[in-house]
């Protein structure tokens, strides 16, 4: 039988128990949180009548001809994580550019906090972390100093900056590159770069377009395991992937999109009990077949 050497076996180690720590108050956060929610209203939080923290209502977007997002509503919760999952070329990164104010939908309204994203956009758009996919960094600056400049365009005091840059740097475990210049990062440090940029003024909502795409298994877990400390911490996490693995890990909830439309939503336990199957590929593959029965039936 071949061992592990011990420095793996303790990362392995601390990364149940990170696992645990992480789930025990996740649940605690949302039983917190939920515990007071009417049944039968699901964008009504703690507060009555304060909406939840993300909703989209009927969201359109067409370019030209092309109608890349088609009706999409959805509602994001304090303290969940819920993830919009998709093929490339489904409409996920599209979904999340408007949803996160950078699109303006040709129809329908986005909402962060109850406040309309569109009409009061200095108003909403501090309470959102966004995370998209072609993110690129400063490549002359290092990444405190990215950091140091991003948190004075939110505003942050220079106190509170500098103590929540080194408490990033230390979550993320960045010491080792956190004063190199970016054009000398890996794919994977970069990655943790831009995370702690879309973290840093501590947003409400957070919003990550496939955040471990490209990135190795280590880096991929480690993405993953600062996810779960953010829904910990009560924020509400929307996040985009094609991994079904990952969405049946992390999310409490979940959105299936196929050709910008949403097929079907609800916790994973209720997708596949829909579905009849007993895997989430499964029922995403079976999904996006009826769609495409559905579309060819339809008239020319």
């Amino acid at each position: 039988m071949t061992l592990d050497p011990p420095h793996i076996e303790r990362r392995r180690r601390a990364h149940d128990r990170t696992q645990r720590e992480a789930g025990k108050a996740a649940r605690d956060v949302r039983k917190q949180l939920w515990c007071n929610i009417p049944t039968g209203n699901p964008t009504t939080s703690i507060h009555g009548s304060v909406t939840a923290a993300l909703t989209a209502d009927s969201l359109v977007k067409q370019f030209d001809t092309v109608t890349a997002v088609n009706g999409v509503s959805l509602t994001v919760r304090a303290g969940e994580i819920v993830g919009l999952l998709g093929p490339n070329g489904a409409g996920k990164t599209t979904a999340l550019r408007m949803l996160a104010g950078i699109l303006t939908p040709t129809t329908g309204r986005v909402s962060i906090n109850g406040m309309d994203l569109h009409a009061n956009p200095l108003a909403a758009k501090p309470h959102i972390g966004f995370l998209s996919g072609d993110t690129q960094l400063y490549q002359r600056l290092s990444t405190r100093e990215v950091l140091r400049y991003f948190g004075r365009l939110y505003g942050l005091a220079a106190g509170r900056l500098t103590d929540r840059i080194e408490q990033l740097v230390s979550e993320l475990e960045m010491e080792p590159f956190a004063d190199r210049p970016c054009r000398t990062l890996s794919t994977g440090q970069k990655q943790r770069a831009n995370i702690a940029r879309a973290f840093l003024h501590q947003p409400d909502v957070l919003m990550l377009d496939e955040p471990t795409a490209a990135l190795d298994v280590i880096s991929g877990q480690f993405i993953i395991e600062t996810i779960l400390r953010e829904r910990a911490a009560g924020r509400a996490v929307l996040f985009s992937t094609h991994i079904m693995s990952e969405a049946e890990y992390l999310c409490d909830r979940i959105y299936l999109l196929h050709e910008g439309r949403i097929t079907d939503e609800g916790p994973l336990a209720e997708i596949l009990a829909r579905s009849g199957c007993v895997s989430l590929k499964d029922a995403f593959l079976r999904h996006a077949r009826a769609q495409k029965e559905l579309a060819g039936s339809r008239p020319k």
